[in-house]
């Protein structure tokens, strides 16, 4: 037998010893009537505690599942408030409008089935008013292909509808002038404007490269012809080439 071996075997002995001599002294104690009422007040007292820590152990079980319930909702009200944070940064510029929306911008409410005020010089002429694009929708900008798109962004689109419609407003304002009244620079522009028409195009709204490069302020480069591509994707214009012109029509 080992040293160590018998080291441990010494200390086992040794202890079997010691519990013998507790239960001993503790059998002694037990005999006299005074120690054994101490005794079973202390075991009293001991199941009391035990009943206690029970309560305690199922109470600090209850605060476990409390606080498990509460990191889960932590964790769905961080995703919201991450969500919120991304919808508020990118939040589109345009929010196209709904049909009855619009649909109430363009009526005017009529009371006593009175007409509404007209044009006189429209009306004498039978023009029609000027016609804008409507806005790229989040929905319509996410459908054109990623090729197509390349890194612009849905602001950037939208920002050249608003060319778009600045030069057919400034176009057609001229052209529901009389000739007569128009100045020598408008006059020409009016010439222009009726030289780049076609039988294709009457009855319709379109720009040429030049209303847009004049009245859009826009540059007329790799660019934005990808974002008139885009446009055309969307069904909002059209190209109608001939005369060595590309006119841009809305649709």
């Amino acid at each position: 037998m080992s040293h160590c071996e018998l080291e441990e075997l010494t200390e086992h002995i040794n202890s079997r010893i010691s519990k013998v001599k507790n239960l001993v002294h503790l059998r002694a104690i037990g005999n006299d009537p005074e120690k054994r009422m101490i005794f079973s007040k202390i075991a009293t007292e001991v199941s009391g505690m035990a009943a206690l820590v029970s309560q305690f152990e199922k109470c600090v079980a209850e605060e476990k599942a409390s606080l498990k319930q509460l990191e889960e909702l932590h964790e769905l009200v961080e995703e919201d408030l991450q969500n919120a944070i991304h919808m508020s940064e990118n939040m589109p510029s345009n929010m196209p409008a709904s049909a009855s929306a619009v649909k109430e911008e363009v009526v005017p409410v009529q009371k006593e089935n009175k007409p509404p005020p007209k044009d006189p010089a429209a009306a004498k002429k039978g023009r029609k008013p000027i016609k804008e694009m409507e806005f790229i929708t989040v929905h319509e900008f996410d459908s054109i292909p990623a090729y197509m798109k390349g890194r612009v962004t849905y602001d950037q689109l939208n920002s050249a509808v608003r060319s778009f419609n600045k030069a057919v407003t400034e176009k057609y304002k001229i052209l529901h002038q009389s000739p007569k009244t128009l100045s020598s620079a408008s006059r020409k522009l009016y010439d222009r404007f009726k030289e780049n028409e076609t039988g294709e195009t009457r009855g319709h709204f379109f720009v040429v490269e030049a209303d847009l490069r004049e009245f859009g302020e826009v540059k007329m480069d790799k660019r934005f012809l990808g974002l008139l591509s885009m446009l055309r994707h969307c069904q909002r214009i059209k190209e109608l080439r001939g005369g060595g012109l590309i006119r841009y029509q809305l649709l």
